[in-house]
């Protein structure tokens, strides 16, 4: 994931234009923060900011809500979705890393 200025983790997004971006209500993003399911940006006085990073997030949490999985299992899937990434990664920097020997 991008994190430049124009990077796709930058906070950009009111909650508001978050919420209308994505479908989802204020209320029901305000509850995903609370799960532990999003982890907005804030500004210096607090406010969040979302990011396209975020609004993925929540297009996936869409995806598993709708097929059935609650929000306790959203949030497994997310951290083991998360942990492959962060494996993969490092299966690939292992690669480079024999292949310059």
């Amino acid at each position: 994931m991008a994190d430049g200025p124009l990077g796709s983790a930058r906070g950009v997004y009111a909650i508001s234009v978050a919420a209308e971006l994505s479908g989802v209500g204020v209320q029901m993003l305000r509850h995903y923060e609370r799960l532990g399911l999003l982890s907005p940006q804030r500004t210096a006085g607090g406010t969040r900011r979302y990011s396209e990073d975020d609004l993925a997030v929540l297009s996936r949490i869409g995806e598993l809500v709708s097929g059935g999985v609650n929000l306790a299992g959203v949030a497994q899937i997310l951290a083991l979705e998360e942990r492959n990434r962060e494996l993969t990664a490092e299966i690939a920097r292992l690669r480079r890393s024999r292949l310059q020997r």
